[in-house]
């Protein structure tokens, strides 16, 4: 990453481990994170907050994120999410997903879910009345609209943050993810130990 990670302390301590225990290894992202491990732990808050509550799927959820991530062209959360989506979906599911096909066994949310998530990053001001009749139409709640649309707004967010300060993917993940995900990732940084 472009900035160095912090100084040992009891706190990055603590984001270290926790991510250690979590993933089986410290990801690169914790690393930039630990200067502010308050704000990387409120990211986390927020986000179970909004998940908690809703009734989108987990795999629901892991649409949002690697079409707005592959719309991005953030390939550290196409990956990551990309591992979570193959196993709630399949590989050629989120392959299909991040490779913005209709193809891989998706289901009319998956597709709706996923080119909302697209317009959402895309533009935002582009995005008109009967694009949200086309979430209502794959049977998504305007609650389940606005979720998915915050959701995506959070993600960006983070991605956002992450790919700025130039975080590659740990190359421990990408091994996790099935090959036919990490080949449909062919933008954003490379895989890289820390």
């Amino acid at each position: 990453m472009f900035i160095a990670a912090p100084q040992d302390s009891v706190e990055t301590a603590k984001v270290y481990k926790a991510s250690a225990d979590t993933q089986g290894f410290v990801m690169n992202l914790t690393r930039a994170w630990a200067w502010r491990p308050e704000v990387f732990d409120s990211f986390g808050a927020l986000r179970n907050q909004l998940t908690d509550q809703s009734t989108l799927s987990k795999r629901e959820l892991a649409v949002l994120v690697c079409a707005a991530a592959s719309e991005l062209g953030d390939s550290y959360c196409c990956l990551a999410w990309g591992r979570t989506l193959a196993q709630e979906a399949g590989a050629a599911a989120a392959a299909a997903v991040i490779g913005n096909a209709t193809n891989g066994g998706l289901t009319e949310r998956d597709r709706a879910l996923a080119a909302w998530a697209r317009k959402v990053i895309s533009n935002p001001n582009a995005t008109i009345a009967p694009d949200i009749d086309e979430l209502r139409k794959a049977g998504l709640s305007d609650r389940e609209i606005f979720e998915a649309t915050t959701f995506v707004a959070f993600r960006l967010a983070f991605s956002t943050i992450n790919d700025a300060l130039g975080v590659n993917p740990d190359r421990q993940l990408a091994e996790q993810v099935p090959a036919e995900v990490r080949a449909a990732v062919t933008f954003g940084r490379a895989a890289t130990d820390a």
